[in-house]
């Protein structure tokens, strides 16, 4: 197992071979270049005025600051890698491979925006809030961007173009379990890294910033809240 293990790192990485085999030869001048296609999606956003403050703030959990919650933001990411690829075989060393082509499907679930029902539309507290949340909608959409350029540039510096090996019969198998085990994982973790990035949006300083616009108007909702909230 530690030779066939050798020999497929040393077939994977045409670079440390002195020549090409024929087979080489053969696998990475005739068949279709390896190759990466990113897509992503928007679904839009829309928003939820029927949650309560006491709703909102329990929906937000434990991340809940200063006890009331007035707008939150909420989606959910998705990732899905389809894989095809022209397949050669070699007679000689029962060996085959395989140029991949990998589609890479990012998308959130529809955002949605909620905003405390005591925070009535058209008010000066209701377009603050709102312009806050829109910040979180913002982050999501730009990151989603952004995370599409860095799986790029990841998937090409790994296949460079180049095919992969495998035993005759493995490279559709051996290429499955790597992008469950490494590339599904990897892209699901690039799109968690914009969570810190809304806690800090989320800071007590915007908080004391809310708390203080439209004459009040938004410290008289949150005051009333943070009351019952101490009581219980």
């Amino acid at each position: 197992m530690k030779l066939l293990a050798l020999l497929l790192a040393l077939c994977w990485s045409s670079a440390t071979w002195a020549a090409r085999t024929p087979f080489q030869a053969r696998c990475e001048d005739t068949i279709a270049k390896s190759s990466a296609e990113l897509v992503s999606r928007q679904a839009g956003y829309t928003v939820d005025n029927t949650r309560t403050l006491r709703q909102l703030t329990s929906l937000k959990g434990p991340g809940a600051q200063r006890g009331v919650v007035l707008g939150l933001t909420r989606t959910e990411s998705h990732v899905t890698i389809d894989a095809t690829g022209s397949i050669l075989h070699d007679r000689d060393s029962n060996y085959e491979c395989i140029a991949p082509h990998l589609v890479v499907n990012l998308w959130y679930s529809p955002i949605t925006v909620y905003i405390a029902r005591e925070v009535k539309p058209g008010t000066c507290a209701y377009r603050e809030v709102l312009t806050h949340e829109m910040r979180h909608v913002r982050l999501y959409t730009d990151h989603m961007q952004q995370v599409a350029r860095t799986v790029r540039l990841a998937l090409e510096a790994r296949f460079g173009g180049k095919p992969m090996y495998a035993p005759r019969g493995q490279s559709n198998a051996m290429l499955g379990r790597e992008i469950d085990t490494r590339w599904i994982p990897y892209v699901k973790a690039e799109l968690a890294r914009i969570e810190p990035v809304h806690d800090t949006l989320d800071s007590q300083e915007e908080y004391a910033r809310l708390s203080k616009v439209c004459e009040g108007a938004v410290q008289s909702l949150i005051a009333p809240a943070s009351s019952r909230n101490t009581q219980q």
